[in-house]
């Protein structure tokens, strides 16, 4: 039986993340100098929730440090502390210890204590506030046990209804004329959710001396038992020169669990929002910015596995869906007939069940930026250097899978950027850059493809160290004539590094070879661009989905195969006086007055020694690089159709040009190439063994 207090945890380390994302953004925003009341009201709540929370399921330490934290953001608010540059960095250190100490919660895995009470000690010099003290004792949150079989509800009733709850000495003298009324009833939900009153009430007292009154309402019937939750009831009277928007944000945890009406207490106003603390969760002094949306759609939370579970039968459907048009194709039925009506409907259902599949999927890459910004900050606070990271196309979609396996190789190239491509400040000032360098990481969609760029503003690659490094190692002979960007591809070699030392951050020669690895695990590819005293840019391309493609079926010396559509320009029909040869066995071809190199996938692939023309050839022009073109030549183009994709790498490795493979609508196995990498490799000798494998 699954434990209920578990699935309300896992529940709030969901809602964590989402609270994190939100702190980085306002902090962000901070960096831009829009330090405004809402922006830094925003990176409070958020701290606040994730405090709130973590109280109720009695997470001590995180506890501890979201209090000093929000302690220090609560002076902000209020005016008593300038946020300066030096007060952003320790917030977001701060925001990179309360990230760690949530992974550390909820995999129940130990603290880095020492860390944590070096922050903590920081951010009390921020604070004039006894509570924020080095010295300061821990609020005493205690973890929720709720046993109510056990539950005396007449033993348990405290002997007067009016007891005060942390009232200072001064609190008898309270005049009730000034500050705030708080009228609190929880909801019986509140307490299966892993909430505590007692703890709202706690936070409530830090507002200002407090005088609490306690109602309870005893049941008419025995019936009447199972709403006790419903019958606990409190009043609240506060002196404090604080708004009502603080009382809404130290309930905004508790939102659709309690009915609450906040006012002021020298006044008579009615409250200021209705019963429920959803209806005056948004009621605050500050309006929201402009162009901020007014409402968020409703969202739900769904598990991976069942939406990988609906992306798998999509697939079959794709499948089934091509099968069943393979055999009516071979049936002798009149194109006009009804049959084909329906299917060309079906087919166009299927498309548009796969694409609203594939978007639920889809995740915008704003949380992958967002742990770029934490690497940025260690890795140029390791090697001495000031670092600013620029982000763009943050909210660009991607399959959630890809985010998930990009996380290694972009923290590969951010380090690289700010260990080998960022000077040293002194070398910048010398030569005429700003102090501060500049990452910029950059998302987009591009020709049915995700473009992922990682660039930056350095002294970009150092192409005559590169190749003397490269023939120390025995990577290249001295004879060798290379071209720039063949120069550059050496840095993807295994073993290369041109780092004088080893250092935490590089050295080893392990990193741009197990980038380009896992990046061409996923369908996609990697390529750099570098100026000399300028900087270099790196650009991943990858495929939106991992799941199901629209590709061209071809035949090649009588073996189908699927080249992806987004990859192919255009296609031309080829005799053998359009070849003109530059080599024995090398020939181009003049597209519109540029001459095309041509390659024949069927000698590329091994099917076969020579190329076949006398009956005429099909060419299909692809762009492996931004404004390049290359012209591969087929025997046949078969059809159009989208195709499901299945992976090889478990069964068969890394094939060089092959990306991986699908079930066509007769059973037939096909290889799906990556036109790109096929280019750039050698002639693939196992390829025509890897087919009769596959198939």
């Amino acid at each position: 039986m699954t434990d209920p207090m578990q699935e309300i945890m896992a529940s709030f380390f969901v809602e964590c993340e989402e609270l994190l994302e939100a702190l980085l953004d306002a902090l962000q925003l901070m960096t831009d100098g829009e330090d405004d009341g809402e922006t830094i009201n925003v990176a409070f709540r958020s701290v606040h929730s994730i405090k709130g929370g973590a109280g109720a399921f009695g997470l001590d330490d995180l506890v501890s440090f979201a209090h000093q934290f929000e302690t220090v953001m609560d002076h902000c608010r209020d005016g008593s502390l300038k946020i300066d540059t030096k007060l952003i960095e320790i917030f977001y250190r701060c925001s990179d210890m309360l990230s760690d100490l949530v992974r550390c919660s909820r995999d129940a895995v130990p603290v880095n204590a020492e860390a944590s009470s070096a922050l903590i000690a920081e951010l009390s010099f921020y604070s004039s506030d006894d509570s924020t003290s080095q010295d300061a004792e821990p609020i005493d949150f205690q973890p929720m046990a709720l046993d109510l079989e056990d539950f005396d509800p007449i033993d348990e009733l405290p002997d007067t209804p009016d007891q005060p709850l942390n009232v200072p000495e001064t609190a008898s003298t309270l005049a009730p004329t000034k500050g705030l009324l708080v009228e609190f009833s929880p909801e019986p939900e509140l307490y299966t959710s892993g909430n505590e009153p007692l703890f709202l009430l706690q936070t409530l007292s830090d507002l200002g001396p407090n005088h609490v009154e306690t109602s309870f309402h005893p049941p008419k019937s025995i019936d009447d038992l199972g709403t006790l939750g419903k019958r606990l009831t409190w009043s609240i009277k506060i002196e404090t020169n604080e708004s009502p928007s603080s009382v809404l944000d130290i309930f905004e945890f508790a939102n659709g669990l309690c009915k609450l009406d906040v006012r002021k207490n020298d006044t008579d106003d009615p409250p200021l929002a209705g019963v429920d603390a959803s209806a005056i969760k948004y009621v605050s002094d500050s309006k929201p910015k402009s162009g901020e949306a007014s409402k968020t759609s409703p969202t739900v939370r769904v598990d991976l596995e069942r939406i990988e579970r609906l992306v798998n039968l999509v697939g079959e459907l794709v499948i089934n869906q091509a099968m069943m048009s393979q055999s009516i194709a071979q049936e002798d039925i009149h194109p006009n007939s009804p049959i084909f009506s329906g299917l060309d409907e079906f087919m166009q259902l299927t498309r548009n069940i796969q694409e609203s599949v594939m978007m639920i999927r889809a995740q915008p890459v704003k949380p992958l930026f967002q742990r770029m910004s934490r690497i940025v900050r260690e890795s140029s606070s390791t090697v001495e250097k000031n670092v600013r990271l620029v982000t763009e196309g943050e909210n660009t979609e991607i399959d959630k899978t890809a985010i998930e396996r990009l996380a290694d190789p972009l923290t590969h190239m951010i380090r690289n950027a700010v260990d080998h491509g960022l000077e040293c400040p002194h070398d910048r000032l010398a030569r005429g850059k700003p102090e501060t360098g500049t990452i910029r990481l950059k998302a987009a969609h591009k020709s049915g493809r995700v473009i992922i760029e990682v660039s930056d503003d350095g002294a970009g690659i150092n192409r005559e160290k590169v190749r003397a490094k490269a023939i120390e190692k025995g990577l290249l002979t001295e004879d060798a004539n290379l071209a720039d960007c063949e120069i550059d591809q050496l840095l993807f070699l295994p073993g290369f590094s041109t780092a004088s030392k080893i250092s935490n951050l590089s050295g080893r020669g392990v990193g741009m070879d197990v980038v380009k690895t896992q990046i061409a695990a996923m369908g996609g590819r990697i390529t750099i661009e570098s100026i000399d005293g300028e900087g270099s840019k790196f650009s991943i391309s990858l495929p939106l989905t991992l799941a199901v493609l629209d590709g061209m079926v071809i035949s090649v010396a009588g073996e189908t195969l699927v080249v992806p559509i987004n990859t192919i320009v255009e296609t031309l029909s080829l005799s053998h006086k359009d070849l003109q040869y530059v080599s024995p066995d090398r020939y181009v071809i003049r597209v519109r007055e540029k001459f095309v190199p041509v390659i024949d996938l069927g000698i590329k692939l091994g099917y076969r020694t020579q190329s076949d023309l006398t009956n005429g050839t099909i060419a299909l022009l692809i762009s492996p690089d931004e404004g390049n073109l290359v012209a591969l030549l087929v025997d046949q183009i078969e059809d159009q159709r989208q195709v499901v994709i299945k992976g090889l790498q478990d069964s068969y490795g890394r094939v060089p040009g092959i990306a991986a493979a699908t079930i066509l609508g007769d059973g037939q196995v096909a290889l799906i190439l990556d036109p790109a990498d096929l280019i750039q490799e050698p002639l693939i000798e196992d390829a025509p063994l890897l087919a009769q494998k596959v198939s």
